[in-house]
């Protein structure tokens, strides 16, 4: 009996390990070479949130060109409620405050009147509600918020921790080709005013 409970322990774990690997691999797959982050955040609500068994999600990106005053940006949502915000700030909401700790926020237990989530045949409210910060070297590149009808399992946690990793690097990479063709675009147009300059001279 303690064999065959040891087994049955085993194959779970290994199970639960190939279906994270996989599904790790399937999303590095389809977000590498994205340019767009528009893209990359409603690709990854669509493909992440059945995945996981969530009926509503949410990214928000980080927007740190005022350095004084950076701000939350939603870059894509899954059936999102009526009256979401647009920004929002670091320190303001779960979601902020994620943002400002880097820590993963999770409610086990929703508070009545937190949010609904709604589908044509009625709304509902969610039974866990989890919030992630997705980092690169440190620093915070996005927010994501998911809610679920159901507990998310351990898997379900830890498949979300790891791949929040690796849509840090894609992030950060489609910024910083972002910066490197404005500067290319203002440079060009430096170069036919100096142009245009001379030709006056």
């Amino acid at each position: 009996n303690t064999m065959i409970y040891n087994l049955r322990g085993t194959t779970e774990t290994n199970r639960e390990q190939d279906w994270l690997k996989t599904n790790l691999a399937k999303f590095t797959r389809m977000l590498q070479g994205q340019r767009d982050l528009f893209t990359v955040g409603k690709i990854l609500l669509s493909e992440l949130s059945p995945l996981v068994d969530a009926q509503q999600g949410t990214i928000y990106q980080l927007d740190a060109t005022d350095t004084k005053r950076p701000i939350l940006r939603l870059l894509a949502s899954y059936a999102p409620q009526a009256g979401m915000p647009n920004y929002i700030s670091p320190g303001e909401g779960l979601v902020g405050q994620c943002a400002l700790e880097k820590q993963r926020i999770l409610l086990s237990e929703v508070p009545n009147g937190y949010t609904r989530i709604n589908s044509s045949l009625g709304a509902t409210e969610p039974a866990n509600i989890v919030v992630l910060p997705v980092l690169f070297e440190g620093e915070v590149k996005a927010v994501i918020e998911l809610a679920s009808l159901h507990s998310f399992s351990v898997t379900h946690l830890s498949f979300l921790e790891q791949l929040t990793q690796s849509i840090g690097v894609v992030l950060n990479t489609i910024e910083a080709t972002m910066r490197t063709e404005n500067l290319l675009q203002q440079s060009q147009q430096l170069t036919v005013e100096l142009q245009s300059q001379q030709k006056e001279l």
